[in-house]
């Protein structure tokens, strides 16, 4: 490994340990009265407002930009692709909490889904930036945003299975 990937897994694995301690944090912590609507509620709206602010991004780029007004592909390597990246990357770590996140609030408790949620924006913006700016972040940034689903639903199928 060079340099850059020695830091990059470095920061990987810092996101690993920052994601057991989010989802450790968030574990046993219920909905209170409200159950587990709100939390699911709450846990995708920062989500979304990434991904609305990736969107405008990308609109206003492809607005003040002739040569993709259009809908003309956009330059490799370009400010407007690395935002496309940024958003198809975003949309498929979406998918996934969308689909695994429920079970971990059920699992570990509802409490833990507006957790995950918000770490997600946060993690999905350093991400963004990182894209832009700094592999390093880049790859924290995902991997923080990525491995809390994945420690919450290994957690939640071992709480399951009652190991």
């Amino acid at each position: 490994m060079d340099g850059k990937q020695r830091l990059i897994a470095a920061s990987m694995a810092l996101a690993m340990l920052w994601s057991v301690a989010l989802v450790w944090l968030g574990f046993g912590r219920g909905a209170g009265f409200l159950g587990p609507v709100t939390p699911v509620v709450l846990a995708y709206l920062p989500g979304g407002l990434v991904m609305v602010a990736l969107i405008g991004r990308l609109a206003q780029r492809r607005f003040f930009d002739p040569t993709i007004i259009d809908g003309q592909a956009f330059a490799p390597g370009s400010g407007a692709e690395i935002d496309q990246r940024v958003l198809t990357n975003t949309t498929e770590q979406m998918v996934l909490a969308l689909v695994l996140w429920p079970f971990a609030g059920w699992t570990l408790g509802w409490g833990l889904m507006p957790i995950l949620g918000v770490n997600f924006a946060v993690m999905r913006v350093l991400f963004w930036a990182g894209y832009h700016r700094s592999p390093p972040l880049r790859g924290f940034g995902f991997a923080a945003s990525f491995y809390p689903t994945v420690v919450a639903t290994l957690a939640g199928i071992v709480r399951l299975m009652g190991v």
